[in-house]
């Protein structure tokens, strides 16, 4: 598996664009490295840059745009909302793939280490690359923020792990940096009805993990209780894995909850979604919205949909694309500005110009014509798969039909379920439609080998052997899948809205000429292999299959029959 880390540094300049881009120009001059996303507040005069790659590239870029940052921004004119304490003020490494959070956090120490030496600025690790466990929490590293730096430099609790421990000149430029190893976080900000900081502020004690000081006497204005350390006794919020504060944006002229989501398994966008409109309801306040900085992953939307969804008493076996645009109208994710999931979400955004042409991406015209035409692909085994994708396709309509079918509202959950099996077929047979082909041109490009020597003739032959096979493996995993698919079909043609059994009867005829389709192209390529006993086995199973989807079509239109007449 690939190594992959991402870095989401944040920059304490928001509001000169040619100052940023100059920043995210020297990311994009680093190769193997791909920038996902730049995201500027000008009230908080803060840009959040997110990149992606083999962690020494990412590394690299990170240091040529802190280096950047250090020339471009001076910290003694800087003024914004945002707590900071730099000119780059964190440089999170956040591993993706391939790559452990210990292997992370040492590339975070060696970033923060050649950024002290080389570049003289004072930097602090935090998280899970901090030194000690105080400095783990990146708001007791940055307290007191740029302002503090004279005084926490040269304190013997608070020197910077790398970098000088004065304020010199060169320092108070720059100021300090951040840098650490993270898990996945969201920065996400909930957009309030009211131009109030204080309650904004109010509504996020109420949530955030740490909570609010407890008090004697008036909640708001009492005396701080203080427990045998010396340290103020917090009253936790009901949100773990969070940090929140509020603040008041004056390019939307609204008070926000600002909020770090450091730990999606505790808490889910949704959730915190909900218990901060809920917070808010209390206090008269109303959250129109959702607004995310940088990228989230494809899961917490897809999560967030299908919680809105199960509120709604509405079937979860519809597309992937539905089910975030329920989630973006749920949460009001484009309040404020539109919210493109190509642009947002860190699957899609990491997919975008690589992934090759599909076949199953064009318009059915297109699909057709490319059909016939003179290529033999895409032929009979990706025609097969279609078909069965189809068949699991009409499954899935009729179940979601019927789920939301008048009067039938304590039966939604029942075909839900059969909606989103269906939903999951299809789309497993839409991927064989493209990888039928691929084995095709796989078998050619084998026998394009060259044949001059024996070893050349050995080794061709061998490819061609495998190539073959997998061609044989691929039309038999579709007979397999869409033969899953008559469970479906035959459930929704006997429990199903009435109204649209015909629809279910189409999806079994698509599915018994999916399953003898595709055995007719693992029998013509079984035929050339040379090992026997896989023959034997897959063509006896294939037949096998082939027997069970015909006695399944006829049993589903027999019902099919008796329920039109």
């Amino acid at each position: 598996m690939k190594k992959l880390i991402e870095c989401v540094p944040n920059f304490s300049e928001g509001r000169d664009m040619a100052v940023i881009r100059q920043i995210t120009d020297e990311i994009e001059r680093i190769d193997g490295v791909k920038l996902l996303d730049v995201d500027p507040g000008a009230t908080t005069n803060r840009t959040v840059v997110t990149f992606v790659g083999e962690p020494d590239a990412v590394c690299e870029a990170a240091f040529a745009a802190v280096r950047k940052a250090q020339e471009l921004i001076d910290m003694r004119q800087h003024k914004g909302d945002h707590p900071r304490f730099g000119a780059t003020d964190v440089c999170p490494l956040v591993p993706i793939s391939g790559v452990t959070m210990d292997e992370t956090a040492e590339y975070a120490r060696k970033l923060a280490e050649r950024i002290g030496r080389e570049l003289s600025i004072p930097v602090y690790c935090y998280e899970n690359a901090a030194t000690e466990e105080k400095r783990r929490n990146l708001a007791n590293c940055r307290e007191g923020e740029y302002e503090a730096l004279p005084e926490r430099l040269v304190s013997p609790d608070w020197r910077p792990d790398f970098g000088p421990a004065e304020f010199t000149e060169s320092v108070a430029r720059s100021g300090a940096v951040a840098v650490g190893a993270r898990d996945f976080l969201i920065a996400v900000n909930f957009n309030l009805n009211t131009t109030s900081t204080r309650r904004a502020n109010a509504i996020a004690f109420d949530v955030r993990e740490k909570g609010r000081p407890l008090r004697t006497g008036n909640p708001i204005t009492g005396k701080p209780v203080i427990d045998e350390n010396g340290e103020p006794v917090m009253v936790p919020g009901t949100l773990k894995g969070t940090k929140a504060i509020g603040w008041f944006i004056d390019e939307y002229g609204i008070a926000q909850v600002s909020m770090n989501i450091t730990n999606l398994s505790d808490t889910p966008l949704h959730v915190a979604f909900d218990e901060v409109s809920e917070k808010a309801r209390i206090r008269g306040i109303r959250v129109t919205g959702l607004e995310i900085v940088g990228l989230v992953p494809k899961a917490a939307i897809i999560d967030a949909g299908k919680y809105y969804l199960t509120k709604q008493q509405r079937s979860l076996g519809i597309t992937e694309a539905e089910i975030i645009k329920i989630a973006i109208r749920s949460m009001g994710l484009d309040d404020l500005k539109p919210f493109n999931p190509d642009e947002k979400i860190i699957e899609y955004v990491l997919a975008a110009g690589d992934a090759p042409k599909r076949l199953v991406d064009m318009t059915c015209a297109d699909f057709a014509d490319e059909t016939a035409s003179e290529s033999p692909a895409p032929g009979g085994g990706s025609i097969s798969a279609y078909l069965g994708a189809l068949g699991a396709a009409l499954a899935a309509m009729v179940a979601n039909l019927s789920s939301h079918k008048a009067g039938w509202d304590d039966r939604w959950q029942e075909f839900s379920d059969q909606a989103v099996k269906a939903q999951r077929i299809k789309d497993e047979l839409l991927a064989l439609v493209d990888e039928d082909t691929d084995s095709f041109n796989r078998v050619m490009a084998a026998f394009g080998l060259p044949k001059n020597t024996p070893e050349e003739k050995a080794a061709r032959s061998a490819a061609i052997q495998e190539a073959t096979k997998y061609a044989t493996e691929v039309p038999f995993r579709t007979m397999r899948r869409t033969f899953d698919a008559f469970e479906v079909i035959r459930y929704v043609a006997e429990h199903g809205n009435p109204n649209s059994v015909t629809d279910a009867g189409v999806g079994a005829l698509c599915a018994r000429s999916a399953v003898m389709g595709a055995f007719l192209n693992v029998k013509i390529n079984a035929a050339g292999l040379k090992d026997q006993a896989f023959v034997d086995e897959i063509l006896q199973q294939g037949s096998e299959i082939e027997r069970r989807a015909i006695a399944a079509e006829a049993e589903i239109m027999q019902i099919v029959n008796a329920k039109i007449g």
